[in-house]
């Protein structure tokens, strides 16, 4: 596929996945794609209109949704260990369901946490959205 360009004449836009033998990309709103698409493809060229399980079966494949995620882990690992969000974890849990109260230190530091992975986390669904998914 041609992608349209951009004012430096480098391609716009990104192949995200091949599902059930359809090959998905995505193209900014606004851009518009050139018309002179290789011959082989240019009548299979359509706008979908993606539901959310075909948004999930291009997120389970598609190399760049699986960056992201690494990504997210990475950034995450990057503050705190795999015992920290443990930690965290039974603090939660054991809160939860009434068999600890914690401390005044530990509501603190799984505030801190919490805030951090959310923002992480929301990161990542910002770069999904930015690929239409």
């Amino acid at each position: 596929m041609r992608f349209p360009e951009d004012d430096n004449h480098s391609p716009v836009g990104t192949e995200l996945a091949t599902v059930d033998g359809l090959t998905y990309v995505s193209i900014p709103d606004l851009a518009v794609l050139p018309a002179n698409q290789p011959e082989e493809i240019s009548a299979s060229i359509a706008e979908v209109t993606l539901t959310d399980t075909l948004k999930e079966a291009i997120r389970q494949v598609s190399p760049h949704t699986q960056l992201i995620a690494q990504r997210v882990i990475e950034i995450i690992r990057s503050q705190y260990t795999l015992d920290d969000e443990m930690y965290f974890a039974r603090i939660g849990v054991g809160a939860s369901m009434g068999l600890y109260s914690p401390s005044a230190k530990e509501l603190q530091e799984m505030t801190v946490f919490g805030e951090f992975v959310e923002a992480t986390r929301q990161w990542g669904r910002d770069q999904r959205a930015l690929l239409g998914l």
